[in-house]
């Protein structure tokens, strides 16, 4: 399954998500801190949706109420039922 998720009070304005059996296989944001988000990305690939939820919602960037690691878990849960 592949996620196309447009963020909200990030500076990165998409993230694209490829999840297969639980498992992200590969995520890729547009926009935002370039080195940070590749760093996110490689870190996040392989492990299971539901660790990445647990690890990374709820960061915040700064006084945002959110950060882009805290917009993939949206983005992650968007898939759920």
């Amino acid at each position: 399954m592949v996620i196309d998720y447009t963020t909200q009070g990030t500076c990165s304005t998409h993230i694209k998500v490829e999840v297969e059996n639980g498992i992200v296989k590969n995520a890729h944001y547009t926009g935002g801190c370039n080195g940070n988000l590749q760093g996110i990305c490689a870190l996040v690939k392989g492990m299971p949706v539901e660790e990445v939820i647990a690890r990374l919602e709820g960061i915040r960037c700064g006084e945002k109420p959110t950060s882009c690691p805290d917009q993939l878990c949206k983005a992650l849960r968007s898939m759920k039922p």
